[in-house]
């Protein structure tokens, strides 16, 4: 009987990244940054400004979500360790 290996295709190592809320937090507050200093020029036409800020509204939304992600997994480590250190009398 032969095994076979199961391959993980690059798409999904990139979805795993993208699943991943520090990835997640840091790509949106990178591309959050460009669109800013884009609009900050004052240059743009109306419509490609309010495009950006529509864009700048749901990447502020992924990186709050993320950022509460990341405070329960702190907060369920804490209470974790809490539970396991032994209780001082």
């Amino acid at each position: 009987m032969t095994t076979t290996k199961k391959t993980v295709p690059a798409a999904t190592a990139a979805t795993d990244a993208i699943d991943d809320p520090v990835s997640r937090f840091e790509g949106s507050l990178t591309e959050l940054e460009a669109i800013v200093a884009k609009m900050e020029r004052g240059d743009l036409p109306l419509e490609e400004s309010l495009s950006l800020f529509e864009r700048g509204m749901g990447l502020t939304k992924v990186c709050r979500t993320s950022l509460e992600t990341a405070e329960l997994r702190v907060r369920n480590l804490l209470d974790a360790d809490d539970s396991a250190a032994p209780a001082i009398r």
